[in-house]
């Protein structure tokens, strides 16, 4: 018999009892649905961290040289972070020595960051807003685009010019219905001029990062925060991902060299990167794949029980039509092949039931919750192919059994 043509009988069959193929299938149905729905939200919630959070903090291809790392998503101790705390700032003389051993092809940038509060004649108070004394090429490492006015330069770096560019949410608090560049925002106790508007940008678990603003390094700004004796850090960016590993070894050299460390000593400082800043978010993330894979499984192990029990069923009541076809000349692999099509068709239907429903979940999910959610397609084929073949299992004994019926006691069966 045809594969094609045991389908067609199996769907038949399928259509003839609409309710008790419903209810075989559930079990499969559920399990399916909960296994898309699980490793929709993990992979939802990976994209967000590794794409929205990491590359907007850290930005791509790029590592921050600091004393210890600035995102965590593992336990910290007690003595682990008394020993971070005693460890050498990044410094000034810091960052000039690893701008001095980069390529010309690589992107460097100081930094200061901190919590200010701001105002200006047309607004006052207000939430504090997060303020950045930075280098120009900060605005391209971070990808930050100005979409009204433009980002401050060199020439006002090296003048230590008070000039600011601000994020869209500062502008409409403290200038509403107004063109802020060229006004003036009071950033702590110093005016600073703008004279560009970031892109929106959004948020980020819960932090608005349309609430920041930037300034030159050499600006009032670093002083106020004391950039100039204790960096936040030093961003370098490569050109691309191969060049990252390269770039870290170059300035890794330069740190300890600073630092004095002698080759047995382990390194004082960190190059904290999307990968190093992520890595326990991604063991984190393989259990919570794992969990999702492993707990439906126990539905599909019900699931195909009551399939088996379905399908025993199924024999016995077509007994005399599994004579009868043996009778006129059907095959023992014929009989087997075809109750083994049906219960994984039955399966396979019911996994892509479970399919639709785990997406619909997942949006759902994504809908009324802050959890994100992105379809895996590894996770759809997965699924349909555990369907079918929890059908297979499943339907091997009946098939088995009904494959050795003897077609003359078969007839005479009632």
């Amino acid at each position: 018999m045809q594969l094609f043509e045991s389908i067609r009988l199996a769907l038949m069959q399928i259509r003839v009892q609409k309710l008790k193929s419903f209810f075989t299938a559930l079990g499969v149905m559920i399990s399916v649905t909960f296994l898309i729905a699980v490793v929709s939200i993990v992979q939802g919630m990976s994209v967000y961290v590794e794409q929205d959070f990491a590359a907007k903090f850290l930005g791509v291809n790029t590592f921050n040289v600091r004393p210890f790392p600035d995102i965590n998503t593992g336990d910290v101790t007690e003595a682990e972070w008394k020993t971070w705390q005693q460890r050498p700032k990044t410094t000034v003389d810091d960052a000039m020595a690893i701008r001095a051993a980069l390529p010309d092809d690589a992107g460097w940038a100081m930094q200061d960051i901190n919590w200010m509060d701001v105002s200006s004649r047309y607004s006052s108070g207000g939430a504090q807003v997060l303020a950045a004394a930075a280098t120009p090429q900060y605005f391209r490492i971070k990808d930050l685009q100005v979409v009204q006015g433009r980002a401050f330069d060199d020439a006002e770096e090296a003048l230590g010019a008070n000039v600011v560019v601000i994020g869209d949410a500062i502008a409409e608090q403290y200038f509403p219905n107004l063109d802020p560049v060229g006004r003036t925002l009071d950033v702590g106790r110093f005016p600073f001029r703008v004279i560009g508007v970031l892109d929106h940008q959004g948020t980020v678990f819960g932090l608005n990062l349309d609430r920041q603003l930037v300034a030159p390094f050499s600006s009032a700004l670093a002083h106020m925060m004391g950039g100039r004796q204790n960096l936040y850090g030093v961003l370098v960016q490569a050109p691309s991902s191969a060049q990252l590993q390269p770039l870290q070894e170059i300035v890794r050299e330069v740190m300890r060299r600073r630092h004095q460390l002698h080759p047995a000593q382990a390194d004082d400082f960190v190059m904290e990167s999307s990968e190093s800043a992520l890595s326990q978010w991604l063991t984190i993330k393989k259990y919570l794949v794992l969990a999702g894979i492993v707990l439906p499984a126990i539905g599909l192990v019900v699931g195909a029980i009551v399939i088996m029990n379905i399908m025993l069923v199924a024999v016995a009541e077509r007994t005399r039509e599994i004579g009868i076809r043996k009778s006129l000349g059907a095959r023992r692999r014929d009989i087997l092949s075809q109750f083994l099509v049906e219960s994984s068709t039955l399966s396979a239907l019911g996994a892509v039931l479970g399919v639709g429903l785990g997406i619909g979940l997942a949006k759902l999910v994504a809908l009324v919750s802050p959890l994100p959610a992105a379809v895996a397609p590894w996770s759809i084929v997965l699924a349909v192919g555990i369907g079918a073949g929890v059908g297979i299992i499943a339907g091997a004994y009946p098939a088995s059994r009904a494959s050795r019926l003897d077609p003359i006691i078969a007839i005479r069966a009632e």
